[in-house]
């Protein structure tokens, strides 16, 4: 045990917790050091870093897997990220035909069709139904107690589910299989106005996720409807929206005013390209969710009093920044970087630093920061929500 371990493992250099000024020293103990080169900026963060900002970053990949028979289904809730009280997020796949069944939730439901396509069916209050088909980049929204239904198409599917409260868990989904299971034969007899024999087949457990058979053409799934459809549509084609476009990336923002039905989840699609950078902002709304599609990046949260903490960012994470901190994201990748910001309100809301600065007497500026001219030249009226750097 006195040898010291080897500072390269194969190609790889070990990564050691040490400024470029000297600061720190090797770490020689045990540690998992792929976790330390996907952490670069949490091993050694930057000297602005200080204080005792809780954690911010999730990973599906730490989650617990719960397979089915037709998919499977791993969620981040406050259980696994603590700071996270607005929000908890559902990773699901379902494979062709693979069905989550008939439920419900106490909670509003907002997802984001990841790949493949999956029919979604539902009814309103007001006996109302919906059938459609969505695909890659589509959303869909059910209220909170609109019942509703998943099932992959050709193919299968996955998406992302996202639930307006932290301490929510799929597993405690209102299930139709599982009232049944725990309803008496002779309640559903009288309810149903049929013998208790003709229920001798039902499950005597929720299914949550099965497998069937891949469904036919919406057309002759349709169900005709005395009541009609309903009058808000279900469903978003969120890739179709034409982005706004600044020099550092896109920005796609879905909220109650182009997706009315979703009155209490908003959200933006944001690209940063390499060299971006998602500006320097906070939101006056509520806190921010997070979850990170495709590329890595580094994000920096600001929480006043000094304190400041950066955490390393790629596909699969989730990130939280509570309501009014500071904060921004970079690219530290050479492909986009695509990530959900997500929100518990009807409406998406940021404030530009760069926006308020430019808006605000100069004098103040110049003399609250000691700007120097080529600072209060490059402040911008319009705001851009990805920049170059």
């Amino acid at each position: 045990m006195s040898k010291k371990p080897p500072q390269r493992s194969g190609e790889v250099q070990v990564p050691q917790p040490i400024r470029a000024d000297g600061t720190g020293t090797v770490d020689r103990g045990p540690r998992d050091v792929m976790r330390d080169l996907q952490n670069p900026d949490m091993l050694v963060p930057p000297p602005t870093d200080a204080g005792t900002i809780p954690n911010m970053r999730f990973s599906f990949s730490d989650t617990h897997m719960r397979l089915e028979h037709g998919g499977w289904a791993r969620e981040v809730t406050e259980r696994e990220l603590p700071i996270a009280t607005t929000i908890s997020g559902v990773n699901m796949a379902l494979t062709p035909g693979g069905v989550r069944e008939l439920h419900w939730h106490q909670q509003a439901e907002w997802s984001l069709m990841l790949l493949g396509r999956a029919r979604i069916t539902a009814v309103d209050q007001d006996g109302r139904n919906f059938i459609a088909d969505v695909e890659q980049g589509d959303l869909w929204y059910f209220p909170p107690g609109i019942p509703h239904s998943i099932q992959g198409l050709e193919g299968g599917c996955e998406f992302l589910l996202v639930f307006d409260d932290g301490t929510f868990s799929d597993n405690n989904t209102l299930s139709i299989t599982d009232w049944f299971a725990h309803t008496p034969r002779d309640v559903l007899s009288a309810n149903f106005g049929i013998p208790e024999s003709a229920f001798a087949g039902l499950p005597n457990k929720q299914r949550y996720i099965f497998q069937a058979p891949v469904p036919g053409p919406i057309s002759d799934q349709e169900v005709p409807d005395p009541y009609g459809t309903i009058p808000l549509s279900f469903v978003h084609r969120l890739y179709a929206q034409q982005p706004i476009r600044t020099p550092g990336g896109t920005v796609r923002i879905v909220d109650s005013t182009n997706f009315p039905i979703s009155t209490r989840i908003a959200a933006a699609l944001v690209e940063i390209e390499p060299g971006g950078m998602r500006e320097m902002h906070w939101h006056p709304n509520n806190d921010e969710w997070q979850y990170y599609l495709t590329g890595k990046g580094r994000m920096t949260v600001f929480a006043a009093n000094g304190n400041a903490r950066t955490f390393d960012v790629r596909a699969g994470d989730v990130g939280y920044v509570p309501f009014a901190y500071g904060h921004y994201i970079q690219n530290t990748g050479d492909q986009s970087l695509w990530f959900l910001e997500m929100f518990k309100s009807s409406r998406f809301a940021d404030v530009s630093l760069n926006q308020w600065m430019a808006l605000t007497p100069q004098q103040m500026v110049r003399e609250t920061l000691h700007a120097s001219p080529e600072l209060m030249r490059s402040l911008r009226k319009e705001k851009w929500p990805v920049v170059k750097y």
